[in-house]
């Protein structure tokens, strides 16, 4: 089971591991970490970026190293880790690497209630999501051949990752889809009857 982190927004992690290197700024943080795809796999806005980043103070995993300035811009606030923030940051990896935990997508979420659209609405729309799939998987295949040729396949497993799972809902789908077209589906009949009514 997952411990309760002070700071369990993953957008904490990427912080942490970002200044692990060296110390920036908020700014330079959510540059770094577009600059190596994390969009990815968390979502980087600023003003979850800023709370963050202030959450992870008041916890003592970060600290003020100092404030720059360049030409008339404002000052900024560069940050750095705290031996705290290095120990709580390996300590989450570990967990998140080494303890699955139960996830909720939202497709399966709008599976379990699927019975409430019409099976030929449900088709068309599964249709429509392979569709959708088939090309993010095209676009990351080819991104991921990019970043192959050019760093180590370490820094790229979270691509694979996500690219193995694309593919297998993708082909899940095309299974359940094909139930349904040919009526091979068990309780057909009864999800039609239902929107007869």
């Amino acid at each position: 089971m997952a411990k309760r982190r002070k700071v369990s927004n993953l957008l904490g992690l990427h912080v942490l591991a970002t200044l692990y290197e060296r110390p920036m700024h908020p700014y330079e943080i959510a540059a770094e970490m577009r600059g190596r795809g994390k969009e990815q796999d968390v979502k980087i806005q600023w003003g979850s970026l800023y709370t963050v980043v202030q959450n992870l103070e008041k916890h003592g995993f970060v600290e003020a190293a100092h404030t720059a300035r360049e030409g008339r811009r404002p000052e900024r606030t560069v940050y750095q880790i705290t031996d705290a923030g290095r120990e709580e940051t390996v300590d989450w990896l570990r967990e998140l690497v080494g303890v699955p935990e139960r996830e909720y997508p939202r497709l399966r979420s709008g599976l379990s209630v699927l019975g409430i659209l019409p099976p030929d609405e449900a088709l068309y729309l599964m249709r429509k999501r392979i569709d959708i799939l088939d090309f993010q998987i095209k676009t990351e295949e080819l991104a991921l051949e990019a970043s192959a040729e050019k760093v180590p396949r370490l820094f790229i497993v979270e691509a694979e990752f996500g690219l193995a799972l694309l593919r297998a809902e993708a082909d899940w789908l095309r299974g359940l889809v094909a139930e349904l077209a040919s009526g091979e589906l068990s309780g057909l009949d009864l999800w039609r009857q239902y929107h007869q009514q």
